[in-house]
């Protein structure tokens, strides 16, 4: 306090170049370019995907299991921006959906989809009494819809492609393929073989994809290889618990990635895999890498 008495109008010079610098930063980081980020968040256990189309629009896939989701939103939003435009529950399993009860309360949302499963999940029946609070948009995705989300980038949704109230959660887990120009990424929850199988039989031509999500944090239920093989990614991202008690990811499907020559990167160690925290990649349609 002696030093803000005594230096006040440098104090409050610095607190104003402070401020300054967050609003243009915010500002400058809100500004369209030609670039889509995606970033499979470090969550622990479970799933979450933040979507930033180039003129900024929004998808939120999956909040994963607690509050941690708000800290790596942080990290990736500019300060103090609080806007999702669309947050997608792949299925309600408490991993993919307990941060999502944050994310509702703390952040304006314009629409909610789900694949429309029913769950005696607690942490479901909150999500969907917030949805009602705020008058968000409910939709339940479809084979056939698109989230158009500007300049050529876009959401399509490829399953359910029927009716999953009464399925087994997991196998009804919304999988959509995030596209732009020539790369694209196959997001699939806990997406199990079965939906896997019924995807392969109705086009398994769609399901090409530069960048894999692994199914069910690279547990054997998913990932089998006619399916990896129809995909054909460059990268398969496990999102993943460090040293859970899953035993996740499963050999089995690490070593059907490998036998395709495909890169595998997890967010925590698990498996044998090293951990790299959030994972982003960054596209222009053209070309992808991993920041």
């Amino acid at each position: 306090m002696k030093f803000l008495k005594n230096y006040w109008r440098e104090s409050i010079l610095v607190g104003l170049l402070l401020a300054n610098v967050f609003v243009w930063g915010s500002v400058r980081a809100d500004q369209p370019s030609n670039l889509l980020h995606v970033y499979f968040l470090d969550i622990g256990q479970g799933d979450s995907i933040f979507i930033d189309s180039p003129t900024h629009k929004r998808i939120l896939l999956d909040g994963g299991p607690n509050s941690k989701v708000l800290t790596e939103l942080g990290k990736v939003l500019p300060f103090g921006d609080r806007r999702i435009d669309v947050v997608i529950e792949s299925h309600p399993d408490a991993d993919h959906i307990g941060g999502l009860v944050d994310v509702l309360e703390q952040y304006e949302v314009g629409v909610f989809m789900e694949p429309g499963v029913e769950s005696p999940n607690k942490i479901d029946n909150i999500i969907h009494e917030l949805i009602g609070e705020k008058n968000i948009s409910d939709v339940l995705a479809r084979r056939g819809m698109t989230v158009d989300l500007g300049d050529g980038v876009r959401l399509e949704i490829l399953f359910p492609n029927q009716d999953v109230s009464n399925w087994e959660t997991n196998d009804a887990s919304v999988v959509a393929k995030l596209i732009y120009g020539d790369e694209s990424f196959l997001l699939t929850g806990d997406s199990t073989k079965k939906a896997e199988y019924i995807l392969l039989g109705l086009d398994k031509t769609i399901l090409k994809s530069n960048v894999l999500k692994a199914g069910h944090h690279g547990s054997h239920t998913s990932s089998s290889f006619p399916y990896v093989e129809a995909v054909a990614p460059e990268y398969a991202v496990i999102s993943v618990g460090k040293d859970n008690t899953y035993g996740h990811p499963h050999k089995d499907v690490l070593d059907i990635f490998n036998k395709l020559n495909i890169k595998i990167v997890s967010t925590e160690s698990a498996g044998g895999l090293a951990g790299l925290g959030t994972i982003e990649f960054e596209t222009d349609g053209e070309t992808i890498e991993i920041k």
